[in-house]
This record gives structure tokens, C-alpha cells and sequence, in this order.
């Protein structure tokens, strides 16, 4: 094999690890490793033509609009679990559930692919999709 190969294969063993170590802090509702591994340069896209579907530029974005609007919406701690992860060269994907309230009182357990890709080790971009009629009908609007 040669170190070229053998490089890519330890770089995407740590990707894999990483992400396995964010996911098993936001089973637990704890999402330090993952606000700490993100770049300032992090994107997010969220799928589909909801109101919450559009891509969030950069770390501070993702932070204040994306997991801002959560927090007035579900009860915490936010937990998501994840239920296989798969990673080739810098991109992990990740299936998982979540396994949430709302601040209405109803269920929020969706079902996610999540896309990483990674560079460096941090996280660069999520595609993030998911059942989007759950998402409209539990979290209603981003805005209000």
C-alpha cells in the first residue's frame, strides 16, 4: 500500500472517530465536541422547502440562527443519536434519530443524513436531510 493511501486511510479513520465522538456527547444532549469542532468557516445546509431549509453561512450563523431557533422551540438538552456512520476520504455520513420535545409538548423525533465533510480536523460543511413535514408541523416557522 502505498503512504499516500495509507495517509487517506488514517485521515478518514479520524474523521470517523471524530464524528463518533461528537455523536455519542449529542446522545447524551451534550454538544461541546461538536460547537468545538466546528471551522468559522462552517456551513449547514438543511434540505427540502421548509422555513428552516437554506444553507447557514459560517460557525456564528449555524450558532445564533440554526441551533438558536431550536432552543426556543425544543426542550433541552437536544439529543440525536446516531445509528450508523460511514466515512470515505473527508466525508462522513451519519444516520441517525432524535429522540426530543418540543416546547409545545409534542414528540420531535426525527430521522436524519447527515453529510460532513471535514477538513483538517474540524468540520467544513453538514447536509443535513430529513423528514421536513415533521419538521413543519413540530417546529412550525423558523421566524415565529
Amino acid at each position: 500500500m502505498s503512504a499516500a493511501v495509507q495517509t487517506n486511510l488514517s485521515q478518514t479513520a479520524q474523521n470517523k472517530q471524530l464524528v463518533q465522538q461528537i455523536f455519542a456527547g449529542l446522545a447524551e444532549g451534550n454538544s461541546k465536541l461538536f460547537v468545538e469542532s466546528m471551522a468559522d468557516d462552517f456551513d449547514w445546509t438543511v434540505t427540502g422547502t421548509t422555513p428552516w431549509s437554506k444553507t447557514y453561512q459560517g460557525k456564528q450563523a449555524v450558532l445564533a440562527d440554526l441551533f438558536g431557533a431550536l432552543r426556543t422551540r425544543v426542550v433541552p438538552p437536544l439529543k440525536t443519536i446516531a445509528q450508523r456512520i460511514i466515512a470515505e476520504d473527508d466525508i462522513v455520513v451519519v444516520e441517525a434519530r432524535g429522540s426530543n420535545t418540543t416546547t409545545a409538548g409534542k414528540p420531535y423525533n426525527n430521522r436524519y443524513c447527515f453529510v460532513f465533510r471535514l477538513a483538517e480536523g474540524k468540520l467544513k460543511e453538514v447536509t443535513e436531510y430529513l423528514d421536513t413535514e415533521l419538521v413543519t408541523s413540530a417546529l412550525g416557522g423558523i421566524q415565529g
